[in-house]
């Protein structure tokens, strides 16, 4: 066992489904009194004191997936979706519709609120699921199974107005561990529900608002997933709103807590809105809590089975915790080594990669040839013999002039690491000659300074092109992509929602640009910059400098902006 008793073996979480069932706040729209901030209203039950799971806590109605759920019988009595679909919603090859049915199941059995159409395919009136009331205790025993009172009553679970919203797992080394899925539905007019005052001893309607004050007050207690997504609805006015937002939701990542160790061996909780995440994740698959998560210059990092990285020690604004330096092989075999962006010509860091890389480095790789990427290329050669492959260097005094290329690689070209192979794309943008590299044996990308985490990247013209830098993060979600390894920071999960949230970020600063020159009128440079920066620390602004002039020049070539005299002015339209 590792320090506070995480295991060293993964253990497999029980698949569980929970609903949030919404309504409107009692008089919101009706005349009666305004609207109530943070409607709508999400019941929730708090669970006994006695539960071997989550004791006193405050949560939505759920559980774990019964044989039952999965069954013949339960799929014929659902509606509007079927295996295949639901299956694909949840990323899962079969058995996603047992998630709908276990959600229907778990909130007739803890809340007495009987989501299902009658016979004629209408909401089931009120009365009649209160004389189907007294079926939720033998439900709850296991004396009686959902799918046998669906079919005896012709029932049928509106599987398409309950809509897939979350994905958490509970973090490694629990006593219990469950993956649930959270869905959302509209509450059936005229069934209030209630606690079965066995596992559950007390039920609520609650604006999520509301909830989550009550839970920093410490009335009531909430684990982070119910704060989480309590705080996600507070920002939607109604249970049919929230209801279309989780219907419009794309690919929805899991929220798998996972535990790591600092450089002193302690422990510490990681969820996915962490910079470790991803990867943590992707580090330590097994779950064993014991990769490190601390960026140490000099301390190499196994990343996987292929990749090591060393991290420079030139840490800075601009490098963050350092330049990242890649040793890409068959590690554990003797294999041949690539080395991808041996960074500045640091001795020491010259040093550990020769020490790391132990007389097997074969080819040295640069993504570009910004000062801290590729300048250590040149003794790393002389010390190995290895085949330098990159681009030539742009002109200016940013770029490492003594840099020689052995093999000019071009787009598309694959390299063939010994059984690896590594596939190079030519992105543009940040620097006319970068290049991205894509180890094709685990889809790994390595970015450079086109993609980076904790930060964007600078566009610094002339060489630097806003426009390319777009239509080179176009060209990454074509491709089937992993994991993303920076040239700065942690890995990075989700590539292609990162490349997508990254475009959609130089769009609105790109907007910002427009409406600056709406207002303001002809403007120079300098005048624009904290008008459209001004979410950024000033200090930062003659960097951000460099980028307005890259989002100006796309502007200009666009023909939606015009140069005259130093002053830039939006073309009429």
């Amino acid at each position: 066992m590792l320090k506070d008793g995480l295991p060293k073996a993964k253990t497999e979480p029980r698949p569980a489904a929970t609903l949030l069932l919404l309504r409107d706040a009692p008089g919101a729209g009706s005349g009666e009194r305004p609207a109530a901030s943070g409607t709508p209203e999400v019941f929730m039950l708090q669970r006994t004191s006695k539960a071997a799971f989550l004791p006193g806590a405050f949560v939505f109605p759920g559980g774990a997936l019964d044989a039952d759920d999965a069954s013949a019988r339960a799929a014929q009595r659902v509606r509007g979706l079927d295996d295949a679909q639901a299956s694909a919603r949840l990323g899962l090859a079969t058995g996603g519709l047992a998630y709908w049915v276990a959600a229907a199941r778990e909130c007739f059995e803890e809340s007495g609120i009987l989501l299902a159409w009658d016979e004629k395919e209408r909401p089931l009136a009120p009365q009649r699921a209160a004389a189907l009331e007294h079926l939720r205790q033998p439900l709850n025993a296991g004396t009686l199974l959902f799918s046998e009172i669906l079919e005896r009553e012709q029932l049928f679970v509106p599987a398409h107005e309950i809509a897939y919203y979350s994905h958490w797992i509970t973090a490694p080394g629990r006593a219990r561990r469950f993956s649930t899925r959270f869905f959302v539905a509209c509450a059936p007019v005229g069934q209030h529900g209630a606690h079965d005052q066995s596992e559950t001893v007390h039920s609520v309607w609650i604006s999520p608002r509301e909830a989550v004050e009550r839970g920093k007050r410490g009335e009531i207690e909430l684990i982070f997933p119910t704060r989480s997504t309590l705080a996600d609805l507070s920002s939607l006015a109604t249970p049919q709103a929230v209801l279309e937002h989780a219907k419009g939701l794309g690919d929805i990542e899991v929220n798998a807590a996972c535990w790591a160790l600092d450089h002193e061996g302690s422990q510490r909780l990681f969820r996915r809105t962490d910079p470790p995440y991803s990867e943590i994740h992707w580090s330590d698959p097994e779950e064993q809590g014991n990769t490190c998560f601390v960026i140490q210059p000099g301390i190499a990092k196994r990343l996987d089975q292929y990749v090591t990285r060393l991290t420079a020690p030139n840490p800075g604004v601009m490098t963050g915790p350092g330049t990242n330096t890649y040793l890409v092989g068959q590690i554990d075999n003797g294999g041949d080594l690539a080395v991808i962006d041996p960074g500045p010509a640091l001795e020491s860091h010259l040093a550990k990669i020769l020490e790391i890389g132990g007389g097997r480095i074969r080819w040295i790789l640069t993504t570009h040839t910004h000062l801290d990427h590729s300048p250590a290329a040149a003794a790393l050669k002389a010390a190995t013999g290895a085949q330098l492959l990159g681009r030539p260097a742009p002109a200016g005094a940013n770029q490492d002039q003594g840099y020689r290329a052995d093999r000019i690689v071009s787009d598309g070209e694959r390299l063939s690491l010994g059984t690896l192979h590594l596939r190079a794309l030519h992105t543009p943008g940040h620097a006319s000659n970068h290049l991205c590299y894509l180890l094709e044996d685990s889809r790994m990308l390595f970015t450079g300074d086109h993609v980076m985490q904790g930060s964007t990247v600078v566009i610094n013209p002339p060489d630097g092109d806003m426009r390319a830098y777009l239509a080179s993060l176009d060209k990454l979600l074509a491709e089937d992509l992993a994991i993303i390894a920076p040239g700065h920071g942690y890995l990075i999960g989700a590539p292609h929602k990162e490349v997508k949230r990254l475009v959609a970020h130089r769009l609105a600063r790109e907007a910002k640009v427009a409406a600056a020159l709406k207002r303001h009128g002809a403007a120079t440079l300098d005048e624009l910059v904290p008008q459209v920066y001004d979410d950024v620390s000033p200090k930062l602004h003659p960097v951000a400098t460099r980028s307005l002039s890259a989002h100006l020049d796309k502007l200009v070539a666009e023909g939606r902006v015009r140069q005259a005299s130093g002053r830039y002015i939006l073309s009429a339209e």
